[in-house]
């Protein structure tokens, strides 16, 4: 540490000296070191416990009193950490032609902050398990699919409420309807896919006039064990930049297991409408199994529950975007 000091008074006398000498020659310019960022811890057994809530509400299907009840107390927490709540309530037609009431949800931390990030997650549950080869028509918990995003934001939000603000505003967006889709008919006229009804309805009526973020970042089944997040096609298409930025801020904190640097398929999932049709590059965190070639064998099924949520999954997800946001 002596010798530390010694050199840094060593640099600062040669680069007054250069400075006041008549004599000409190289500048020694000595660079202000980067400042450390205090960035808050993210408490996994929170998190855990925001997902567990959602489950106990029941599926969460549109139309449903699970579904309104989520919705209300997804509002209640968001003000309770102090967010600006704004809400979106609209009706759509679904693939098999139920017309539903669905509500995107949207709390803004720190509007007075012009930079903005947008992170987002899917609310809704898939009304039925049609991959599972028992009970296919009847609902699931959606643990992962769904609540495990939920269960991250809500868990920033409430670190957000207690903690020094970042440099950047944030928004968290709750969106509605992702859920109830399907590829096997051409969607109505009006609507890209029958999937991601609500991200197709916030990107054509933002939730303010002109509201735009410098990026967004969509978790999707960021919960269960042993997850692996793959570069998501459409993620490295938008936003290259964005995805390094995260990927990186997750290796660099020994979440190398969980952020692979190996690119995927796109997925149609909500951040390919906010890229297309909003106009913000957003990436997606989602599980991705290789060997499977989708995302894991709960996926739309009945082990989708409790029993596949693992802390440790949620923790990495959870602390890589506090270090994304604090060191924006």
């Amino acid at each position: 540490m002596k010798n530390n000091l010694n050199l840094l008074i060593c640099l600062i006398s040669i680069n007054w000296s250069c400075n006041n000498s008549n004599t000409s020659g190289d500048e020694v310019v000595i660079v202000e070191p980067k400042k450390n960022i205090y960035v808050p811890a993210f408490n996994a057994d929170s998190a855990y416990l925001y997902v567990y809530k959602q489950v106990s509400f029941g599926p969460r299907i549109p139309g449903t009193d699970p579904h309104l009840q989520t919705g209300d107390y997804l509002v209640n927490k968001l003000k309770d950490y102090g967010a600006e709540i704004t809400e979106q309530v609209f009706e759509a037609n679904t693939f098999d032609r139920s017309r539903v009431e669905l509500r995107n949800i949207i709390g803004s931390f720190f509007p007075d902050k012009s930079k903005r990030i947008l992170l987002a997650a899917h609310w809704d549950t898939r009304p039925f398990a049609d991959k599972d080869k028992e009970r296919p028509n009847d609902p699931f918990d959606g643990a992962n699919d769904g609540g495990s995003g939920v269960g991250v934001l809500l868990e920033i939000a409430r670190v957000l409420s207690i903690s020094s603000p970042p440099e950047v505003g944030i928004d968290i967006i709750f969106f509605d309807g992702e859920d109830w889709g399907s590829s096997s008919t051409a969607p109505e006229r009006g609507l890209e896919s029958w999937w991601c009804l609500g991200s197709q309805y916030w990107s054509k009526n933002k939730h303010k006039r002109g509201y735009t973020a410098y990026y967004g970042i969509l978790l999707d089944m960021v919960g269960a064990r042993d997850s692996q997040f793959h570069i998501e096609g459409y993620s490295q298409k938008y936003a290259p930049k964005i995805v390094k930025k995260v990927w990186d801020q997750g290796n660099s904190l020994g979440y190398n297991q969980f952020f692979i640097y190996k690119e995927q398929s796109s997925i149609t999932d909500d951040h390919q409408f906010v890229n297309e049709l909003g106009k913000i590059p957003m990436i997606n965190i989602v599980h991705y199994d290789p060997e499977l070639g989708y995302f894991g064998d709960y996926h739309h099924s009945h082990k989708d529950n409790m029993e596949i949520i693992d802390k440790v999954t949620l923790k990495a997800v959870g602390s890589t975007l506090l270090h994304v946001i604090y060191y924006e």
